[in-house]
């Protein structure tokens, strides 16, 4: 079975029933495409950061019809976007938000910066070519590769988010890398803590992409 396959999508059955049921207006279908992070590797399965915002989303937009769905795979790297996002698109309703959380695996691994903003690149520009707004979740790369590697690595993010201009969160760990307390023993994958405070800097962003879909 192909990766993309076999990912983890809940829907609005169960948290976002009541307003789908009240609410005949298409629906505010987000999607977050990305990797072990947005998977929730290393705690319970409807803990990590998106399962948060959905809840949030639950309680703050009672009267929208909004859908959720997280495509999180473990160890995927940039060069699954595209070929991830074409398959959502198959979908009989497309998404109206992408929340494109992928590249930390790429950083991890040492792979060419170029190559990361390319496959970036190329899924963003699907995205906006369907009308979707697009969320873009920043990451750092670690020190150990060395200073030129950690500056061409932050600068494919902000360079995708100055050709593209799409609401940038500029780094998705924020208040999580590198504090252990707010992670699971491998020191790399967020605990349940730690996906609360993604939850909670992201959530600005999420809504200031839903107030774009009234424009």
């Amino acid at each position: 079975m192909k990766p993309f396959f076999s990912v983890l999508i809940f829907l609005c059955c169960g948290l976002f029933g009541q307003a789908t049921a009240n609410n005949t207006s298409p629906p505010i279908k987000i999607l977050f495409l990305g990797d072990s992070l947005t998977e929730g590797y290393g705690i319970q399965h409807n803990k990590a950061y998106a399962d948060i915002v959905a809840e949030k989303l639950k309680t703050n937009y009672p009267n929208k019809n909004i859908v959720v769905i997280k495509n999180g795979i473990n160890g995927s790297t940039s060069a699954s976007a595209l070929g991830r996002l074409k398959w959502q698109l198959r979908a009989p309703i497309k998404p109206k938000i992408l929340v494109l959380a992928l590249g930390a695996n790429d950083g991890l691994r040492g792979l060419k910066t170029s190559s990361i903003y390319e496959n970036l690149s190329k899924a963003i520009e699907l995205a906006q070519n369907n009308k979707i707004i697009v969320v873009l979740a920043g990451m750092k790369a670690l020190p150990n590769y060395g200073k030129k590697y950690v500056a061409e690595y932050d600068k494919v993010f902000s360079n995708l988010h100055n050709k593209y201009s799409p609401v940038f969160m500029p780094f998705l760990l924020k208040d999580v890398a590198g504090i252990s307390k707010h992670n699971i023993s491998d020191g790399i994958h967020p605990n349940e803590i730690g996906h609360q405070l993604i939850a909670n800097n992201l959530y600005p962003f999420i809504k200031q992409a839903i107030a774009l879909t009234n424009e």
